[in-house]
């Protein structure tokens, strides 16, 4: 049963799981569930998407009712009038504590032409454990909200990577040998990349929204272990 944190005649929020797959693609490869046909089971009637997340990642998606509120999102979307809001846990301590990545990404096929890509990001606590590994004998992370002004494919992850910052978990961008330490100690076995809140206009009658969607138990209990709080 998914988490529905909003519905309506013409649209659903969904708190999408880490590591369900969104819809059937070449790049989630042999996935047997798909969020897009439990949610049409569980809602009833068709849904469209009106925009994506990683497999990987969780968070809010928004499904609407109706192609054409798809395609009127989609328009949000393209023009850049959602603000999202992402969570992350990354290796080190990103400085400065506030900045603008300013990178061009190619899309899904690396050997693509780059375009404009910008995240902004905002260091909001660190932690150091007492955890050998390499030649250090104690690691930091840093807990991160990332808000891309950009909708680029795996924006944040590569953007994180490009500045030496990469998410913990990300199997694609990451380093091995930090996501095993997280599953080795901490127990967690998730990318730690949430989207946590999406604001934008009602498509059918433009009143403001902003959708926060909950952190899963894994994600929670990490906060709670290192004495980190959600802001504001």
């Amino acid at each position: 049963m998914l988490d529905i944190l909003y519905q309506d005649d013409a649209l659903i929020a969904v708190n999408k799981p880490a590591g369900l797959a969104v819809h059937r693609s070449k790049m989630v490869g042999n996935a047997e569930e798909f969020l897009i046909d439990v949610l049409r089971e569980q809602v009833g009637g068709i849904t469209y998407l009106a925009h994506r997340l990683d497999r990987a990642t969780s968070g809010v998606l928004l499904v609407a009712r109706s192609s054409e509120i798809a395609a009127a999102l989609g328009e949000q979307f393209m023009g850049r009038d959602v603000h999202k809001q992402y969570l992350a846990v990354v290796r080190g301590w990103p400085e400065p504590e506030t900045a603008e990545i300013d990178y061009p990404l190619p899309g899904s096929r690396e050997t693509g032409p780059r375009r404009e890509a910008r995240t902004s990001y905002q260091r909001l606590a660190t932690v150091e454990v007492p955890i050998a590994l390499g030649r250090y004998p104690q690691q930091r992370y840093a807990f991160v909200l990332a808000e891309p002004r950009t909708g680029r494919f795996r924006q944040i992850r590569k953007h994180m990577a490009h500045i030496h910052h990469p998410i913990i978990g990300d199997c694609q961008h990451g380093r091995g040998d930090h996501n095993r330490l997280y599953k080795q100690y901490f127990s967690c076995h998730r990318m730690l990349l949430h989207a946590w809140r999406l604001s934008f206009a009602h498509p059918v009658t433009g009143t403001p929204m902003c959708i926060e969607a909950p952190l899963d138990t894994a994600y929670n209990a990490l906060l709670q272990r290192f004495g980190w709080s959600l802001p504001d």
